[in-house]
């Protein structure tokens, strides 16, 4: 059962595209990484810190592109996360709590 579902527009005019890459714009991983762990940080604001155990980046993703983030809870702690685009899964992983 997924905890969050967002949908998120990947703005054309996000920094990480200059220069990633000329003529042909694509979106940095890290930048995926980032908006999962924002979300994680909204369900469990507690923990400082986090940990990317796992991250597979399966297709590129484009400047405008309408992508869906969907979190789900681990048996363990942490989350899973997917990033779909229509029925294409672009990216997924997974992001843990560190214990401070």
């Amino acid at each position: 059962m997924n905890l969050v579902e967002r949908a998120w527009v990947v703005p054309a005019d996000h920094p990480a595209f200059a220069g990633h890459f000329p003529g042909r714009p694509i979106l940095p991983g890290v930048v995926l990484l980032d908006e999962a762990l924002r979300a994680a940080r909204e369900l469990a604001p507690g923990p400082s810190a986090w940990s990317i155990p796992q991250a597979k980046f399966l297709q590129p993703v484009l400047p405008g592109e309408h992508l869906l983030l969907c979190l789900s809870a681990l048996a363990t702690a942490g989350y899973a996360f997917e990033f779909r685009r229509a029925d294409a899964i672009v990216a997924s992983g997974q992001l843990r709590p560190l214990r401070e």
